[in-house]
């Protein structure tokens, strides 16, 4: 009787673990995509031209078509991170998606060659 419970037991327990996992991954990925969706926003703004100039070390200059562009193709690949968190989450692909969106926005953040 003692391994049957023992069993039960740590049955349960799996159980437990597995609903913690998959509310804690929940709240992650809707946390997530929340981010996601306010950087999508962002980046939109930018690449429609709603946002004339953008402030870079202290200097304001003029948002160009250049940099629109590279804004757009920043949001389409937020809009390729949010559906990739929304069908699964793989943290480490996630991390690899984040730097390269880090990356994209460093060069966008550059001041454009005419």
């Amino acid at each position: 009787m003692v391994r049957t419970s023992l069993k039960l037991n740590i049955s349960q327990r799996v159980v437990r673990l597995r609903r913690t996992v998959q509310i804690d991954t929940q709240q992650i990925r809707s946390k997530a995509l929340k981010d996601l969706g306010e950087l999508f926003e962002l980046a939109m703004a930018l690449a429609r031209g709603e946002v004339k100039t953008q402030t870079e070390g202290g200097k304001t200059e003029r948002v160009t078509l250049k940099q629109r562009q590279m804004w757009a193709r920043i949001a389409a690949y937020v809009a390729q991170i949010m559906n990739s968190v929304a069908t699964g989450f793989d943290e480490r692909q996630i991390d690899k998606n984040l730097d390269e969106l880090e990356r994209m926005v460093r060069e966008a953040r550059a001041k454009a060659a005419p």
